[in-house]
């Protein structure tokens, strides 16, 4: 069960995956809104140079080893590409420009506009880098000083997460400026942006590159290049976290998970021994499993159990008195015959002997009647699975029977009550009679002497009541609850009296069962009352 659970909790992973799928969205937005922010700087730098063509003849301003490795190789590939610029053309228009105060004019305008990450370039159409400023590299972070739990927690996450690294070449690559895209579009008037990879594959520039005009034509190209470092970290750290939450949710629904489980095969085990030491090895029920008191399924079972056994116990107590009750009944007219027998062996005269003779004959019937009630309810229950259904008015079969209660059990006084208008039930109105006489007759050997049986039938909402009440002893509360069971009786024994084995509403609650309804005993105040409701 344990392990069932452990792969149920996978499904889990679709949380982690869902935040992956956020953090990635959402670093391609931050992406998009760094390109913009590229691009709005490049125009904010060309329209400063907008319309001043002059200063794109100034002299650099400064002359180190990068600017001059991206000067040589634009004017190499240009000159590969494009032949002559057409710059020369330019110039000539243009009055004459002191270059000194375009170099610090120009310096002054990226010095303004220069961001500590960001690398500004300005070309003009003769592919000279007019002004190189910034640095791809970001600001000297401070030393991580994580220590214990965290710095180990930073060491694993570094295994699966990826960070930016802080070191990685600024050299241009051969495709950086006259091959890349960006520039080839400024230089055709129109701003565009650029993503490639330092040549060691460490980092990720974004640049974007925006014309600068003179009146109708381009005289050159602010280029701004960033790299994509800020939006990673921030990836980066927002994947440690919803890695760290993802850790953390999984141990805690494992921890739940399990001691749920190992509490369920605990209680599971302990149903199970109780339902393997409930019954021992001579098949008899030494204990009942204690009923639980929880809500669940397994309480539910727990408390099946315990009233399967408890039902198994009351089945072995009557397997078990059925051989004293059995032997009860059969002894007394047994004794009988033997004696009427032994009686007529010694018989002087023909009167005697037929006296005799008469009460053997009387102990036989009564064996018979005994055996008969013995296969009655067996020969039910076979007659009830080919019996056949038909719609019948039990009112009818109702007053019948009554009449014939008076005639045959008189004085006994029998009161019935039914409804004027018919009361239809499916079934057979034979076996409804037979149930009725096995009440009535229940109902008459309790009645207390001068007593009225009293007979009653109501009809409503789709049922039908018949209820069969006496005035007498109580049922007794160790008899109630088997009442309906077979061999089952609380009368107490009777010498000579008619033989009863407790059949009679074990009888009537197969026939009540056939017609689809359901038998009940009530005490009364004085008395019992015995209903069979039927639809």
């Amino acid at each position: 069960m344990r392990g069932k659970l452990a792969l149920v909790a996978l499904a889990l992973l679709a949380l982690p995956s869902a935040g992956v799928l956020y953090v990635n969205e959402m670093e391609r937005l931050l992406l998009g809104a760094q390109e913009r922010a590229l691009l709005a700087t490049a125009r904010a730098v060309a329209t400063a140079l907008h319309d001043r063509p002059a200063l794109m003849r100034a002299a650099p301003a400064h002359d180190d080893a990068l600017r001059r490795e991206a000067e040589a190789e634009l004017k190499r590939l240009a000159g590969e590409a494009q032949g002559q610029p057409d710059g020369p053309r330019i110039l000539e228009r243009e009055q004459a420009f002191d270059e000194r105060a375009g170099q610090d004019e120009i310096t002054a305008i990226l010095r303004g506009l220069e961001r500590t990450a960001s690398r500004i370039w300005v070309v003009n159409r003769r592919y000279e880098v007019l002004a190189l400023a910034g640095s791809l590299r970001r600001p000297a972070e401070a030393a991580d000083d994580a220590q214990g739990w965290r710095a180990l927690w930073r060491r694993f996450a570094g295994l699966l997460i990826e960070r930016p690294s802080a070191e990685f070449a600024e050299s241009v690559p051969e495709d950086a400026l006259a091959t890349g895209r960006d520039i080839a579009a400024a230089f055709a008037g129109a701003p565009a942006t650029r993503t490639r990879r330092t040549p060691d594959e460490r980092a990720v520039v974004m640049s974007a590159a925006h014309p600068v005009w003179n009146r109708d034509e381009v005289v050159g190209a602010v280029v701004v290049e960033e790299t994509t470092h800020p939006v990673a970290t921030l990836r980066s750290e927002a994947l440690e976290k919803l890695l760290a939450l993802t850790l953390t949710v999984f141990a805690g629904a494992a921890a739940v998970l399990i001691a749920w489980a190992t509490r369920l095969s605990v209680r599971i085990r302990r149903l199970r021994d109780e339902a393997e030491s409930a019954i021992d090895a001579r098949g008899r029920i030494a204990r009942l499993v204690s009923g639980s008191d929880a809500a669940d399924e397994i309480g539910d079972l727990a408390r099946s159990f315990s009233a399967v056994l408890a039902r198994l116990a009351q089945h072995h107590a009557y397997l078990e008195s059925l051989a004293g009750r059995l032997s009860h009944e059969l002894r007394t007219p047994i004794a009988v015959v033997r004696s009427s027998l032994e009686n007529l062996k010694l018989a002087p005269s023909g009167e005697e002997a037929r006296t005799y003779l008469a009460r053997a004959e009387e102990g036989l019937a009564r064996l018979a009647r005994i055996l008969e009630r013995m296969s009655e309810a067996s020969r039910l229950e076979q007659s009830l699975s080919a019996a056949g259904r038909e719609r019948f008015d039990c009112v009818p079969v109702l007053s019948a029977c009554v009449e014939g209660y008076r005639l045959a059990c008189a004085p006994r006084e029998f009161l019935l009550q039914a409804p004027p208008q018919p009361v239809m039930l499916e079934g057979a109105p034979d076996l409804f009679a037979q149930m009725l006489d096995k009440l009535v007759e229940n109902a008459h050997d309790f009645a207390a002497p001068g007593t009225p049986v009293r007979i009653s039938l109501a009809a409503g909402d789709g049922v039908a009541t018949l209820c069969v009440q006496n005035d007498g002893p109580p049922i007794p509360e160790a008899v109630m609850n088997a009442l309906f069971g077979s061999m089952v009786s609380g009368r107490e024994a009777r010498a000579g009296g008619e033989p009863h084995l407790g059949l009679g509403l074990y009888v009537a609650r197969l026939i009540a069962e056939f017609h689809g309804g359901r038998i009940r005993a009530e005490n009364l105040p004085g008395g019992v009352r015995v209903c069979v409701t039927l639809p």
